[in-house]
């Protein structure tokens, strides 16, 4: 069995919206980032490509390269699904957390978790999002 970690963070800027497990997310702010911002699907693209050997974001999608600029990073998880699908693997669990004071989580945690498991194309019963504050 393979463990990988995933840790992703970006400054809030200008914005309306943040997008967080592919979900758009109604905020006072958006995230600064050189895709969409999605910090939960960064880290998670972390975990697996770690716990398959592979790197790690930066190195499959650096954000120097403007084919990234703005891009959906749900086409960036299901790159790394078929990364680890060419090399035999497959993950058995997901559990992620995701630490932020607002917006509330809650309403759209059951759609992050079908986002994820479609990209994957898992049983949503292997993912698990979570949310905490500071």
């Amino acid at each position: 069995m393979r463990i990988g970690h995933g840790f992703d963070v970006h400054k809030f800027g200008e914005g309306d919206y943040i997008v967080l497990g592919g979900v758009k997310i109604p905020h006072s702010h958006g995230l600064i980032a050189h895709s969409d911002g999605d910090v939960l699907l960064h880290a998670l693209c972390d975990a697996l490509l770690g716990a398959a050997g592979l790197g790690d974001i930066g190195k499959h999608f650096p954000d120097t390269d403007e084919r990234y600029a703005g891009i959906d990073s749900r086409k960036l998880l299901r790159h790394v699904t078929v990364l680890l699908k060419e090399r035999g693997l497959a993950p058995v669990n997901i559990d992620s957390t995701i630490i932020a004071q607002s917006p509330k989580m809650a309403p759209h945690i059951d759609q992050m978790r079908l986002n994820i498991s479609e990209d994957m194309g898992i049983d949503a019963s292997l993912v698990n999002v979570k949310a905490t504050t500071t």
